[in-house]
């Protein structure tokens, strides 16, 4: 009875409290921040168009104005070239005034003028055009990196808080109650549990900020079907209520990369096929070796993911629908670690769409096909080397 009220302590404090007790006021900040942001964008978008709206018009005038004055200048000078003729006795009515040399050159002379002046609002136009569409492009990047931040942040205090909240607790029912021997056992797998959690999360923000300057793969040869066997496995472990069918071509698929930031990689793909599957998600693990390459596939039934997001769902931080509304937990990093760690290993990773739902992403990883011999060489004596 104890346990179970804890784990309702645990639950009730979790979901309604941690939050003011170990990150004050930041909730309540996030609510204020966000209509007021955009209130500011409203307004900033606002007075860029009326700038823009005021800068066309304003170039408008001036150049009708100019091409005005053009026309002007070319009737003052043709007057004045037919009072030059006049007085000389030539000819100046007429066609014969205008098939005139003198008035051919002055025509030809303000007729290039008017091109320039068209081809100049013609260039300030365009460059006007390309200007807004660099300008808005920025902007637009600029708000979803702001957004982007945002829901980091809201995830990665969720992310926090709630582990941290739970391990609190577990000590302070540690600290003030005597509890049989079973009880305190749970409670320091409940405690270890969270902490790994928060241990999970820290390795994934320290790899993310070496993805970004300097991450090499240690390459060492290992046993890549053995490897995503175990790992099948421990999420299975982890997600009883999923079903894990995994496929490998052989019992021994070499491969010679880097063993931890692989392993990330599997760990990602596994978990986020849970994550974002029904209650009983069925999930497919296949394996198999080409003679130019390694393939991986993680395939489940899942909710699926829209065409326009497949590209986008690999950048830093970015996560489907907004963080006030999503339910699965997450910081948007795991799929940016795992393309990073792939494009390392000089790989590809691609994402379709699964049959009759859901997604399947696939990775190629290059491994020539004479060098599987020496894989499994190297693997052999790098393990006795170890052991």
């Amino acid at each position: 009875m104890i346990f179970k009220s804890l784990q309702i302590e645990l639950n009730c404090k979790s979901k309604k409290q941690h939050s003011t007790i170990i990150f004050p006021g930041l909730t309540r900040r996030c609510k204020l921040l966000r209509p007021m942001n955009s209130k500011n964008n409203v307004r900033l978008r606002l007075l860029s168009y009326g700038v823009i709206v005021y800068l066309l018009m304003a170039f408008a005038w001036w150049s009708i104005l100019l091409f005005n004055k053009n026309q002007d200048a070319f009737r003052a000078k043709r007057e004045l070239l037919r009072i030059g003729m006049a007085a000389e006795g030539l000819p100046v009515e007429g066609p014969a005034f205008f098939q005139t040399e003198a008035y051919q050159n002055l025509e030809r002379s303000y007729q290039r003028q008017e091109w320039m002046i068209l081809g100049e609002a013609a260039v300030f136009v365009l460059s006007l055009i390309a200007g807004i569409w660099f300008v808005n492009r920025g902007y637009n990047k600029e708000m979803i990196a702001a957004r982007q931040r945002r829901n980091f942040l809201l995830s990665i205090t969720h992310e926090l808080k709630s582990p941290i909240a739970s391990v609190r607790l577990v000590l302070e029912t540690l600290l003030k109650r005597e509890l049989p021997r079973e009880q305190r056992e749970k409670l320091s797998r409940t405690a270890l549990h969270e902490t790994d959690r928060l241990h999970a999360l820290v390795e994934d923000l320290l790899l993310s900020a070496k993805l970004e300057t300097a991450y090499q793969p240690l390459l060492e040869p290992f046993n890549l079907s053995e490897l995503l066997e175990d790992l099948v496995q421990k999420v299975q472990a982890k997600y009883p209520q999923a079903q894990f069918a995994f496929q490998s071509t052989g019992p021994e698929v070499f491969y010679n990369g880097d063993r931890s930031g692989l392993t990330s990689v599997a760990l990602n793909l596994l978990e986020n096929a849970v994550k974002y599957s029904a209650q009983n998600p069925a999930i497919d693990v296949q394996l198999w070796q080409t003679p130019g390459a390694v393939h991986f596939e993680v395939a489940d039934q899942g909710i699926g993911i829209a065409d326009q997001e497949k590209k986008q769902i690999f950048e830093k931080f970015y996560r489907v629908g907004n963080e006030d509304t999503r339910k699965t937990k997450g910081t948007g990093l795991g799929l940016y670690i795992v393309e990073q760690i792939v494009k390392a290993h000089r790989g590809i990773i691609t994402v379709r769409n699964n049959e009759p739902q859901g997604t399947v992403f696939a990775i190629e990883l290059p491994a020539p096909a004479d060098a599987a011999a020496d894989q499994a060489k190297h693997y052999s004596t790098y393990q006795s080397t170890s052991a």
